[in-house]
């Protein structure tokens, strides 16, 4: 296993070159980059669709019109244009090797110092995001695989199915509109992730208040992933209880609940797990987006959004680098995770 793990690791340095790689490229390509936006402020009209992505484009020299070329020039110094678009790709990729990701052009802080910062916001939302969907959805889907076609199996699928069609950002409007003042409930906060006097409480005091601030967004964000796992799991379950392995446990006069988390579990659970690192990216950088912006939480969702229209360039790969190091990471914990529900897998003879 641990052969399998050291080329998983290695794979990870080729694909993060070649992902940095095609967005360099398509970076380049897009309208309105740093230097044109730059350009615009100085003549007073807007930069987002001014010129080319790059300081080599037509549409650079038109919007420089007018303007001293010392000082152009200057400004492509300035945020790394003076040099050919194969050479900032190769300082950008020596400097990630180092961890190092250079400084914002527009926020005045290190792309490290940033990410550290809007960090815990994504991170809380992320974790209790799925621990919850996971804890819940296992034992429902476990429960309506049991009870297939049942009362219980019927209206617990209504209420998924119902949760499944209703997009995460639409369930968090609905949330503030019922319980944070858009009825005559004020039960929670719709901004930031603690109240404005957090260090004035106490211990418990902040426990709560923290709690407090994630009910909404949190909830927001399980609706669906909890609908698809909950579904997922009670197939996996159906699928496996039809084996002839649990007739043959159950003729040997076996508890039901013995057959169903000695025998059934682990391999239901394979498909279940495999399913984990998909579902934490997604929650992590994807689902987030929409939920940091309804409830005015400043997190990475939001700031690599910002980056992306703003064109602040070290923080798109800065943050595209790192999320795409923690995916590839998850992901192998994942292949992991296996061997702790089925030991019987060998990733050796697998790799063979």
């Amino acid at each position: 296993m641990w052969a399998y793990i050291v080329r998983r690791l290695l794979l990870i340095i080729p694909t993060l070159v070649i992902i940095l790689l095609v967005n360099f490229v398509i970076v380049q390509a897009a309208p309105g980059g740093p230097v044109e936006q730059a350009i615009a402020h100085l003549q007073g009209i807007g930069g987002a669709s001014v010129g080319g992505g790059s300081s080599e484009t037509m549409g650079h020299s038109r919007a420089s019109r007018g303007l001293d070329p010392q000082l152009i020039k200057d400004i492509e110094k300035q945020y790394g244009f003076d040099k050919p678009a194969p050479q900032r790709l190769w300082l950008m990729l020596t400097s990630y090797a180092r961890l190092d990701f250079g400084k914002s052009f527009f926020r005045g802080a290190t792309v490290t110092d940033l990410i550290l910062e809007k960090m815990p916001v994504t991170i809380s939302l992320g974790l209790w995001a799925t621990l919850i969907t996971y804890l819940v959805s296992i034992p429902l889907g476990i429960r309506k695989a049991v009870h297939h076609g049942s009362h219980f199996d019927v209206w617990s699928s209504t209420a998924i199915i119902i949760g499944y069609a209703m997009p995460a950002f639409l369930f968090a409007m609905f949330l503030i509109v019922v319980f944070a003042g858009g009825t005559s409930l004020n039960w929670f906060p719709v901004r930031g992730l603690v109240s404005d006097n957090f260090e004035s409480l106490s211990t418990l005091g902040k426990v709560v208040d923290y709690f407090w601030h994630l009910v909404l967004p949190v909830t927001a964000l399980v609706i669906g992933g909890f609908a698809t796992l909950t579904i997922l799991t009670k197939n996996s379950f159906l699928n496996e209880i039809t084996r002839q392995y649990v007739v043959t446990a159950r003729a040997k006069g076996l508890s039901e609940r013995r057959v169903l988390y000695g025998h059934v579990f682990r391999n239901a659970m394979l498909l279940v797990v495999s399913g984990i690192p998909q579902a934490f990216i997604s929650v992590f950088f994807a689902g987030s987006l929409l939920i940091e912006v309804i409830f005015s939480l400043d997190g990475l969702g939001r700031m690599s959004y910002e980056a992306a229209v703003s064109r602040d360039y070290p923080v798109v790969f800065g943050s595209l680098f790192i999320f795409t190091l923690f995916g590839l990471l998850i992901k192998l914990v994942g292949d992991l995770c296996y061997t702790l529900v089925d030991p019987r897998i060998d990733f050796a003879a697998r790799n063979a």
